[in-house]
């Protein structure tokens, strides 16, 4: 069992309590196994960085991603950071969220059942851990 880290608490209770639209919907869908039985957590902290969701079973961070997330520096070290920790990461925009919530999560099913390749693009982006 993991240790309570009361900085950590505040920290992930506050971006709870300030999700935006697309994770708020995005939650409400993943929350309570709500997609194919698997357990997700929200604003997790893993290392030094806090993930919008994250299934520890399959070790899949899913980042809803709004456009100041597109082309940032901060966000591909953070990235490589979590690959090295053996952690997959898929990005998915805001637009395609609210928009497109079926697809949204059909990609998340394909991505923890290990049928989804690599994608890299400014709507989705999804890398998995080398080896």
């Amino acid at each position: 069992m993991r240790g309570a880290d009361p900085k950590s608490n505040l920290l992930t209770r506050r971006l709870r309590r300030s999700s935006t639209d697309a994770e708020t919907a995005l939650w409400g869908a993943l929350r309570s196994r709500g997609l194919n039985g698997h357990k997700f957590v929200r604003q997790a902290p893993i290392g030094n960085y806090v993930v919008d969701f994250l299934c520890r079973e399959k070790r899949l961070v899913v980042e809803a991603d709004g456009s100041q997330h597109y082309d940032n520096c901060r966000d591909e070290l953070r990235d490589d950071w979590l690959l090295s920790e053996g952690y997959s990461v898929l990005r998915i925009s805001n637009n395609i969220i609210l928009n497109q919530r079926p697809s949204a999560l059909e990609t998340i099913a394909a991505a923890l059942s290990g049928d989804l390749e690599t994608v890299v693009g400014y709507e989705i982006s999804f890398k998995v851990p080398a080896g």
